[in-house]
């Protein structure tokens, strides 16, 4: 199709404002036609109210009706083809054999959800039935479940352009919910995101939804962006990016009349701890594999391992030196964005200036400095200088990993003390060295969202336990998850219904069980009718 560069409002497109910008292709360093239009602020509060008045004055679409929305949705996106593969490739660099994954991904977590809207048990339906003749007062019929919460604001993120993107997991798991969406399409990638808004808005009409039930918008965060967030009809927000663009947007939803959650996720260094044993059972194999996990996508994962811990010995030597030549060998590859590039270019030189530290390796290739590309890059510290210093615990975005050697199992949890909340933390270990170091694995525990035993933490499993959060700064509430199906519960809230007569209740909360979902009814979980 022919990128039009215009906005979604609902069911129609709309080019209301004058200001424009265009695409830049990374490999290139030049913009990619066409022009899109900035969203004005008519246009946002089009939009939102759109949004508000489809979910305030319903009926709100039936589950079936959401489930097949979700499912029409993941048939459009692949029915774009191979020009979605094209113009993503274009705007990111990337490769097509990752985005045709990243789109197989991308459709499989739309009908993973839309499998959970079909079977219902997420709404979490409890029944409690009255006693009346209860003593000394009697106890009231009580019911409660899980509701949409109302308009849902998304911002995508830059380094998964269609699985964290408009139809990503954040839109799939506010559609299921039964939320109406606002998405503020990324710069970085626009006609990328017009090819989705596009199928999505399709699938809107086909599966007939309310008109406004989905709209997409272009323009900066800074100015775009805030005026949704400040919008009063905007109930949550999704986010996925930096630490700085996520704070920015929690002090605006908290700064609003009525305060709103902001579940952004926004980024770790994702330590990784390798035990005396498991260096000495496979210190090449480790730093394969954490060369492999550290290049992944050239580095620009939210979980890619920035920082490895490890008790210094001979072991750890053979470590250093295979990952050495490993990186040496990785030829440099393109980011993302001319901003990302510059952040890493800074982010390598400050850790190249720190006092105690030692750059180990880099890719031997230079980069092509007209094709926006980053060299790989490994660093070496030893646990004084890391606990003396603040700036060696920050994310340098990229394939870049620093390497700390501990003198004794003390400055190894001290360091796992010092660390702030992360998505990931990773254990490399023997049965030996749990024993031995019991008090880290418990320490690591209450960093991270997710411990990974004898792996590496890229590569994120889309399935119903999968938890992808963690404590602060990672994401911005530890309690949820952006990716699985868990991930449906940031954009719900409870009601519970006292007294109610059948017919006003929802389905699911009814005497009769007619969703056959599960539901704990007077402290047990069951699919029978309430007697």
């Amino acid at each position: 199709m022919t990128l039009h560069g215009k906005n979604i409002l609902g069911h129609r497109l709309s080019a209301a404002g004058s200001e424009t910008f265009r695409a830049i292709d990374p490999a290139l360093s030049g913009p990619i036609e066409p022009p899109f239009f900035v969203a004005t602020a008519e246009e946002v509060d089009e939009a939102v109210g759109l949004a508000d008045r489809a979910f305030r004055d319903g009926p709100a679409p039936e589950p079936a009706q959401t489930a097949s929305l979700l499912e029409r949705i993941a048939d459009q996106i692949e029915a774009v083809g191979d020009e979605l593969i094209d113009r993503c490739g274009a705007e990111t660099g990337l490769p097509p054999g990752r985005l045709k994954m990243e789109r197989a991904r991308t459709a499989g977590q739309l009908r993973l959800f839309a499998a959970l809207v079909a079977e219902g048990s997420w709404v979490d339906a409890r029944i409690d039935r009255a006693i009346p003749d209860r003593q000394p007062l009697p106890k009231p019929d009580l019911r409660r479940m899980l509701v949409p919460i109302g308009p849902v604001l998304v911002f995508p993120a830059s380094n998964f352009p269609l699985a964290f993107s408009v139809a990503g997991g954040d839109t799939a798991s506010a559609l299921a919910a039964g939320c109406p969406l606002i998405v503020k399409a990324r710069p970085a990638h626009p006609g990328t995101s017009e090819l989705i808004g596009m199928a999505v808005q399709k699938a809107m009409v086909a599966a007939g939804m309310p008109d406004g039930w989905f709209s997409m918008l272009h323009g900066p965060g800074r100015s775009t962006g805030v005026r949704l967030v400040e919008h009063p009809a905007v109930k949550a927000v999704g986010f996925t990016g930096s630490l700085s663009g996520g704070r920015k947007l929690m002090d605006v939803a908290a700064a609003r009349p009525e305060p709103i959650p902001v579940y952004a996720e926004m980024g770790s260094i994702n330590p990784v701890f390798l035990l005396p044993g498991a260096l000495a059972e496979r210190a090449e194999a480790i730093a394969a594999g954490l060369c492999q996990s550290m290049n992944l996508g050239v580095g620009q994962f939210c979980t890619q391992p920035g920082l490895v811990i490890a008790l210094e010995d001979a072991n750890l030597a053979r470590l250093i030196d295979a990952l050495a030549k490993l990186v040496e060998e990785t030829a440099p590859g393109t980011m993302l964005l001319k901003p990302i590039l510059d952040g890493y270019c800074e982010g390598t030189e400050r850790l190249s200036r720190t006092p105690g530290v030692t750059p180990a390796a880099r890719s031997r290739q230079s980069p092509d400095p007209g094709k926006t590309q980053a060299a790989a890059a490994v660093f070496v510290t030893d646990a004084e200088t890391f606990l003396a210093s603040d700036d060696l615990c920050a994310e340098v975005f990229g394939p870049a990993t620093l390497l700390v050697r501990c003198r004794s199992p003390e400055q190894l949890l001290a360091i796992a003390e010092e660390l702030e909340g992360q998505l990931t933390a990773t254990i490399h270990a023997t049965e030996a060295d749990l024993k031995t170091h019991g008090r880290l694995v418990a320490t690591v525990r209450r960093k991270a969202g997710r411990l990974v035993f004898g792996g590496f933490p890229t590569g994120v499993e889309v399935c119903p336990s999968m938890h992808h959060g963690g404590p602060y700064p990672a994401s911005s509430d530890a309690h949820f998850t952006s990716v699985g199906t868990a991930a449906v519960y940031r954009f719900a809230r409870p009601v519970c219904y006292q007294g109610f007569p059948q017919h006003c209740l929802p389905p699911e909360l009814q005497d009769k069980n007619v969703r056959n979902v599960w539901r704990l009814v007077d402290g047990v979980l069951t699919k029978d009718d309430v007697p």
